[in-house]
């Protein structure tokens, strides 16, 4: 805080005329010290120019915005051409999906259509079966009545015969078997 007071205190002793000198302050700068100050950069800045400096980073300001164009215009086109690669891959994919779904509803279809025909057949088998079962059953049925029937048939006539058959009956029947016999002896 000292330094400061200081050099207040050091202002106070300048006469306000008849010297020469740079004022640092910036408070109290004046036209004169402002003048010397652009001399000084116009002699140490010859060939510098302020039109070239901006000229300079207008002209780098202006190839850093078009190469940011441009590799922004590169990316959009590479983003649309992925965009379009994508769009054709759903559009692939779409059809495959639709291609399968349709291919799994006809497989789907035809199983169908195989299963009830597979049913109508087994139960055309069964029946068949059923009517071969009963066909098969009527015959036994009517084969053991027949057998029955001739069983009744053979008791009856062994049961006439043996009730009829007397030694003289008995003694022509074998006489007349073998008149028969031997008459097909002759004939061979």
């Amino acid at each position: 805080m000292k330094n400061v007071t200081d050099s207040f205190v050091f202002l106070g002793h300048w006469s306000l005329a008849g010297t020469f000198g740079f004022n640092t302050d910036i408070l109290a700068t004046n036209l004169i010290n402002l003048i010397v100050v652009i001399g000084i950069l116009i002699f140490f800045g010859k060939g510098v120019c302020a039109s070239c400096l901006l000229n300079d980073l207008l002209d780098n300001r202006k190839h850093r915005i078009l190469n940011t164009l441009r590799n922004s215009e590169e990316l959009r086109k590479a983003a649309i051409e992925q965009l379009e690669k994508a769009r054709v891959r759903f559009r692939k994919v779409e059809l495959e999906a639709n291609e399968y779904r349709m291919n799994e509803y006809s497989d789907l279809e035809r199983q169908k259509q195989n299963i009830v025909k597979k049913g109508y057949n087994d139960l055309e088998r069964l029946e068949n079966n059923k009517k071969e079962t009963l066909c098969f059953e009527q015959e036994r049925a009517i084969n053991q009545v027949r057998q029955r029937i001739l069983q009744q048939a053979f008791q009856r006539a062994l049961g006439t015969l043996k009730s009829s058959l007397n030694s003289e009956l008995h003694s022509r029947t074998i006489r007349a078997n073998i008149a028969i016999l031997g008459t097909i002896e002759w004939q061979k």
